[in-house]
Order: structure tokens, then sequence, then C-alpha cells
């Protein structure tokens, strides 16, 4: 069985990664893949009340892989942890089938509370790189989580997430869903705003030279004074 897994490990690295060219470079080569094995271990321990083994083991991988899963995490088959450095997963975290996580991802809590405190992701989620999804909150199947993102609040089947805090910037129906690596292609609202208020301002400007010009008004311009003290104040060349 566990046997098995492995093996449905390395061809998920396979398909996820075009830069696995082989099953033996996944094997030796891979600390996401080789965080997952350990946790099935120390998940194995923590299951049997054998917490203080479960953690050695847990903590062990830490130190080998970078990676830092509890062995209380519920993870799901063909999970893939890419890279896989600064990644920390806590304890009542659930994470589904066939999900992609990048390096620096943080699946934590937001409160000291005994109980579910972590997030639960569907299957297909993918989560980009230094992404922090927070508290007892739900992902559907199929979101994505845009890189740096915080989030906070559930999303839903197939929406896209990014921003501090996180905000859907697009749905897919639910005969869409697929594991999408155009996590690098998302939008960027904060862009956009910045875009909208350039364009704004832009159309006052050309709207406020044309009443001048047919009023025939002559205003300086703010840098045009800026320009008269900065030559006033270089020194004369001889």
């Amino acid at each position: 069985m566990f046997l098995a897994r492995m093996s449905e490990d390395i061809r998920s690295a396979i398909n996820k990664d075009p830069a696995a060219k082989s099953g033996l470079e996944v094997m030796f080569c891979y600390p996401g893949v080789h965080a997952i094995w350990f946790h099935r271990i120390a998940h194995f321990f923590y299951n049997r009340k054998m917490r203080l083994a479960a953690r050695m083991i847990s903590h062990f991988a830490r130190f080998v892989t970078g990676v830092e899963i509890h062995p209380g995490a519920s993870i799901g088959r063909r999970v893939f942890i890419d890279h896989g450095m600064g990644v920390v997963i806590g304890e009542t975290s659930e994470i589904g089938d066939d999900s992609l996580i990048y390096k620096g991802v943080v699946l934590g809590g937001t409160s000291l509370e005994k109980g579910k405190r972590h997030p639960t992701l569907g299957k297909n989620v993918v989560v980009g790189s230094n992404a922090c999804v927070l508290g007892p909150i739900k992902i559907g199947d199929g979101a994505k989580i845009g890189s740096g993102s915080v989030v906070i609040k559930d999303v839903p089947s197939g929406a896209t997430v990014v921003g501090v805090p996180g905000k859907i910037v697009e749905k897919k129906t639910a005969d869409k869903l697929a594991l999408d690596f155009e996590h690098g292609n998302l939008p960027d609202p904060v862009a956009d705003v910045v875009k909208i208020m350039l364009k704004m301002q832009h159309e006052l400007e050309q709207r406020l030279n044309t009443i001048e010009k047919d009023h025939n008004i002559n205003v300086r311009s703010i840098f045009h004074d800026y320009e008269e003290k900065a030559a006033e104040e270089l020194p004369d060349e001889k």
C-alpha cells in the first residue's frame, strides 16, 4: 500500500513539474515529495496516539526538507509540494486530492482555541508561492490562490483569488474545473485600479487643456516653477 502510494506520488510530480526528467530524479531529489512521505509515517503514529513519535518524525522531516507539516494534518492523494522550502501546514489542515502547493505557502490558524482552526482545501486546488491561507475556511475544488495572497474567507469552487486580503477575480463553472498552472498570469486588482486612475487623470488633463485653450487661459505649470528653481540653484558653468 505504502509503495503504491509512493509510486503514485512520483507520477504526480512528473505530471505537474516539467523539470522532472525521471522517476529516480523525483525519488531522490524532490524534498516536497519526501515531505509527503515523512508525513504519512508521522500521521500513522499520530492517529494511534503516539504523539511524541509523530512529532519527532515531522521535526526530522522539517530539518531535512524545509517543509513543516504537523502530523495531525490530513493530506489527500497525489498532492504535490513543488520546491517546498518554507511551506507550513498546520495541525487541523486538510488538503484534497491532486492539489498543488508551491514554496513558502502557509496553511495557518488565526486563534489559540482547540479544535478546527486551519484551512480545508478541496481537490485540484493550486496555492501559489508565499500565499497565506488562514483560519478554518474552505477552499473549493479547482480554486486558485495567487502568489503572495492572504486568504481569510471561504473561496468557492473554481474561483481565482489574489491580493491582500484575497479577493475573487475570476470564477469557473463546474464543467471547466482543472488543474491550471497559469498562476503567473493572474489578474492584479491593484494594478487595474492604478490603470483606471491614470486613464481618468489623462482624460481630465485633456479636458482642462481644451478649456484653457478655448478661453485663452495661460496657467503656469507647477513643474515649470520647479524647473526654474532648479536652474537657479545650479552653479554657472565657466
